[in-house]
């Protein structure tokens, strides 16, 4: 049998008080808000969530002055800010530069699956029948040329010039989820995972999931462990120190994957309260104290919205989250929900209800100086918010407490 190799002995000790200084330094969650630009807060964070649209314009109002407007230019006009599928088979928003790092890592394997997948699919009233190999590739073909002359176009547009879209499809033939959808959503996915297409602006507010797609831009072709590797550096780099636990759940590779691009990237280890073993970047082993020479600031609130990425950054969360509010704050898939956060950790939860204002509810006594910041976030966060409502796609108990009647 094969040995197993050693892990590396730790370098040093990160405890918790410092991994959460840490996250509230390097996730933006320190200092007030100030005019930071959308791409870096995405860049600060690695990625944002991007499964439910209003995730994005949160997170990034939580951390900085941004306005919609300004989030919307990143994405639709400078596309400095790109939407696509990655970790985890999930949609998020990323740096145009991370693209195809993302891509070579996680994405094009994502995407050789799904083909596989469509490829069992079912047409019509054929239950068994398989997609063509043939099929798939010219419809394929069909709606990236077209995109190559128009500025975009929507599902149903494209489906009017490329009619084999509306095919039928059927998806799990024989089981009680049965059911028969056009091919258009499939197909324009798998695209979209290839990197052939992006998605554009919606079709209504910044709350919308009802995109236009456009053609991509052209994107190197990286090799995989390298991509690997730069996506582990990028990771640790935001969320450092995790484990090997964390980084496997984060990027959805497999075990091996993950030690791999942290030997390549030459992650240092370092022992955390609890007895695990975390990782981080080979110059970032100094204490946090060493990082900045400035003068410390005022501890600050922060209301993170529904799926942010840093309650989603790592697998293990007690270290910043207390055990017991996982049943207000998460659903039952595990789904975040709208969180307030006092010096690197959560305390509470809040809401937006139908007259537009902010409510939020502490789970602990944090004091009268968080009390009163929360409260002052909370109504930043109503007046950024504007005349939008927002409902988190996935609703937690304490989210639909706090709007109740």
């Amino acid at each position: 049998m094969a040995s197993v190799p050693a892990a590396p002995a730790p370098v040093r000790h990160i405890d918790t008080a410092e991994r959460r200084a840490r996250l509230a330094r390097r996730h933006l969650l320190a200092d007030p808000p100030r005019a930071v630009d959308p791409t870096a807060v995405a860049g600060a964070l690695v990625a944002l969530h991007s499964t439910d649209p209003a995730t994005v314009f949160l997170s990034v109002a939580a951390r900085s002055t941004a306005a919609a407007s300004d989030i919307e230019k990143a994405l639709y006009d400078e596309r400095s800010l790109v939407r696509m599928f990655g970790m985890r088979r999930t949609v998020f928003v990323l740096p145009a530069a991370l693209v195809p790092i993302v891509h070579s890592s996680t994405t094009a394997a994502i995407a050789a699956k799904e083909r596989t997948e469509m490829l069992k699919l079912g047409f019509g009233t054929e239950p068994g029948a398989t997609v063509a190999a043939a099929w798939l590739d010219e419809v394929e073909a069909s709606v990236v040329a077209h995109l190559a002359s128009l500025t975009d176009a929507t599902g149903a547009e494209l489906a009017e010039l490329e009619p084999r879209l509306r095919a039928a499809v059927v998806y799990g033939v024989g089981t009680k989820w049965e059911t028969e959808q056009t091919a258009s959503m499939r197909v324009l996915r798998k695209l979209s995972m290839d990197g052939s297409i992006v998605r554009g602006r919606p079709r209504g507010t910044w709350t919308s999931s009802q995109y236009r797609w456009a053609a991509a831009a052209p994107q190197p072709d990286l090799p995989v462990p390298q991509a690997r590797a730069d996506l582990v550096r990028a990771w640790l780099a935001a969320f450092g120190p995790g484990t090997e636990a964390d980084i496997k759940w984060w990027t959805g590779w497999t075990l091996g994957n993950v030690r791999s691009a942290l030997k390549t990237v030459g992650a240092a280890a370092v022992s955390l309260d609890g007895g695990d073993t975390g990782y981080v970047l080979p110059d970032d082993v100094s204490p946090l104290s060493a990082e900045s020479a400035g003068a410390p600031t005022p501890p600050r609130a922060a209301l993170l919205p529904a799926l942010d990425p840093t309650p989603m950054g790592w697998q293990q969360r007690d270290w910043y989250l207390e055990p017991s509010f996982r049943t207000s704050l998460f659903d039952r898939s595990g789904n975040v929900g709208p969180t307030v956060w006092w010096q690197g950790r959560v305390i509470g939860g809040w809401a937006q209800r139908a007259d537009g204002s902010v409510v939020w509810r502490l789970l602990e006594d944090a004091g009268r100086e968080a009390e009163s910041a929360v409260a002052a976030e909370a109504e930043r966060t109503a007046a950024w918010i504007g005349d939008v409502r927002v409902t988190p796609r996935f609703r937690t108990p304490l989210e639909r407490e706090l709007v109740a009647p």
